[in-house]
């Protein structure tokens, strides 16, 4: 074979080399760039679930730092108002013994009697007083829904419109809060 012959067969065999390597080439590559693609994929993915995963831990946080929150704030209040139900449920013995300090004494027995009860009722009111419980001075003072409780409504010339005349009943507050309000009379 001359060496025409032979360039020209090498050429053909290139060109045909060429033709089947060019293919390959295309196929490594673009599964490369699927390969590319896909752990980008998957790199996307695991970046959103990390996301998502640090997201539900701070919620959960704040969450818990919110519980502990509310559960010392309930903690404070019910260690600020612990003598609320016992204070209740005096009043109604501290109303009887005001009735009954009222009451004219006569005799000289009686007249011990009644210092020996203004005394109890005195310790009643000392020990209340220093846990916090204060009774309402109500008469002369502006009707407030929140503090009284208007039973009657009169009309007296004495006193502005909308002020307490009477109380009928005494109120009290613990510490920032009404423990029972005044039953009261008011000028219309």
């Amino acid at each position: 074979m001359s060496e025409e012959k032979k360039n020209e067969t090498l050429n053909e065999e290139l060109v045909q080399d060429h033709d089947t390597v060019e293919p390959v080439f295309a196929e490594e590559s673009q599964e490369a760039t699927e390969e590319g693609t896909s752990v980008q994929n998957v790199l996307a993915e695991l970046e959103a679930k990390a996301s998502e995963w640090e997201n539900r831990y701070l919620r959960l946080q704040a969450d818990f730092e919110n519980s502990r929150r509310r559960s010392k704030l309930d903690l404070e209040a019910a260690q600020k108002y612990r003598v609320q139900n016992l204070a209740s449920d005096l009043l109604q013995s501290l109303d009887n013994f005001e009735r009954a300090l009222k009451v004219p004494a006569e005799h000289e027995e009686t007249k011990s009697l009644m210092q020996g009860m203004d005394m109890v009722y005195k310790g009643f009111m000392e020990a209340l007083k220093r846990e916090g419980v204060e009774a309402m001075d109500s008469v002369g003072q502006p009707f407030d829904p929140h503090l009284h409780q208007a039973v009657m409504q009169v009309q007296d010339e004495n006193f502005e419109s909308n002020v307490v005349v009477e109380e009928f009943q005494k109120g009290y507050i613990l510490k920032d809060r009404v423990l029972r309000p005044a039953m009261v009379k008011v000028n219309e």
